[in-house]
């Protein structure tokens, strides 16, 4: 039988990847969605989005008709107008729902063939005032509540076409009182939809004025904790006949990570997969010790990934974020947490930074090891007299590839 992998691409499976126990998660999730809550789960890049909304759909079967879309599967032209978008998005939506066990349903089916047929023959004219008038029906026919998912909102995030699809949205909720409606609506993406309305409309009249104002708020923590990566290692150990001590191993993990879901997969892949390859290790046995996890850390820093890139072009892009973290690294500089300020809420958004006792600090030790290296690679600090000092006295204060804490203590004496 083939053993399952850390995965750092994509979905996580459960029958191939190792991963945690997210059925706190998902319970959390349903009770907002027996709640009849519409809401976004906006994080950072590479957090389990997606695993959790795959996941959701199989949690949810007995009560619930899931239907789960993906904007990143509607390329540009769909976003054109109304029109197209609501052919797209009818096709989309009647083979997701088939998806589910649905029961033998009459008014159902032809409440689904009537929305194939509209989106048919009324081509020209069909938009989304039609759309969600099938929409609707369809809700009304189904023997169970439908639940309306849709990941990679930011997919959509340029264009009036989307803002207008969720207006509809917004009616559909506020009319359910007496109208038929989705259960529950979840948007998925790294911005919230105020931030999606920032990139659309750049007035000022118009810039926190979101149709999606009546979605509730996500609290849900969908980081891991040091209990759930011990878990997840105890599966592992398990399968490889290990014995390392798995708890002690998470506080590792996490103590570098805060429980970031893609840099815990990310060291555990990397321990499993290249650092027991290496000469002074041979073996997993070998690898999965503190020196082991010392070298995982060290290749991550080194390596290019989705994620680094993602956090260095962030950097670019927000100058006013730049200038903030290289304060908070280099100078000390404190500032107050105000999820006003548009460079902190941007920076909290993309997961760099945390509230720390109402002060900004960098979300974890890995972000924070990495900003320091890229900003110690700039060409300004490259050329820095005192730097190059440093970069021809720091060999003595290498040993076997380790600080020698020691010296450095007793240079400092000598120097002051």
């Amino acid at each position: 039988m083939m053993r399952k992998t850390f995965n750092t691409t994509a979905v996580c499976i459960p029958g191939e990847h190792y991963m945690v126990d997210i059925s706190g998660r998902l319970q959390k999730i349903k009770e907002m969605i027996d709640a009849k809550k519409y809401f976004t789960i906006n994080r950072a890049r590479q957090y389990g989005k997606t695993t959790t909304l795959q996941a959701l759909f199989g949690y949810l079967q007995s009560e619930y008709y899931t239907v789960l879309l993906d904007f990143q599967t509607f390329d540009a032209s769909k976003f054109k107008d109304g029109n197209i978008f609501s052919i797209a998005f009818a096709g989309s939506f009647l083979h997701a729902l088939k998806r589910n066990r649905l029961s033998e349903n009459t008014a159902l089916e032809k409440a689904c063939a009537d929305l194939k047929n509209a989106a048919v023959i009324s081509n020209s004219i069909f938009s989304l005032k039609e759309l969600f008038e099938c929409l609707r029906d369809i809700c009304a026919a189904s023997d169970k509540p439908i639940v309306l998912m849709i990941d990679e909102v930011d997919s959509a995030s340029n264009n009036q076409v989307f803002l207008d699809f969720l207006a509809q949205l917004r009616a559909q909720y506020i009319e359910r009182a007496w109208q038929p409606a989705f259960q529950s609506v979840i948007l998925a993406g790294v911005y919230d939809i105020k931030n999606l309305k920032q990139k659309l409309r750049a007035d000022e009249e118009h810039k926190y004025n979101s149709p999606w104002n009546i979605a509730a708020d996500f609290t849900i923590d969908m980081s891991f904790s040091q209990a759930e990566i011990a878990a997840m290692l105890n599966e592992y150990a398990k399968d490889y006949g290990l014995a390392f001590d798995t708890k002690v191993f998470a506080g590792w993990i996490y103590d570098y990570t805060a429980g970031y879901p893609f840099l815990v997969s990310r060291l555990c892949q990397l321990l499993d997969e290249k650092v027991c390859l290496m000469p002074e290790y041979a073996s997993k046995k070998a690898a999965w010790t503190k020196d082991g996890f010392n070298a995982a850390v060290r290749l991550l820093l080194q390596e290019k990934n989705t994620l680094f890139e993602s956090l260095i072009g962030k950097l670019h892009a927000y100058p006013k974020l730049n200038r903030m973290l290289k304060a908070v690294l280099f100078s000390g500089n404190m500032y107050p947490y105000s999820a006003d300020e548009a460079a902190i809420d941007m920076a909290t958004m993309f997961g760099f930074i945390k509230n720390k006792d109402g002060y900004v600090a960098i979300a974890n030790r890995i972000f924070e090891t990495r900003l320091y290296n890229y900003y110690l690679a700039e060409d300004e600090l490259q050329k820095n007299e005192l730097y190059k000092a440093s970069l021809q006295d720091k060999n003595q204060f290498i040993t076997n590839g380790r600080l020698d804490m020691e010296l450095v203590l007793q240079k400092f004496i000598v120097h002051f």
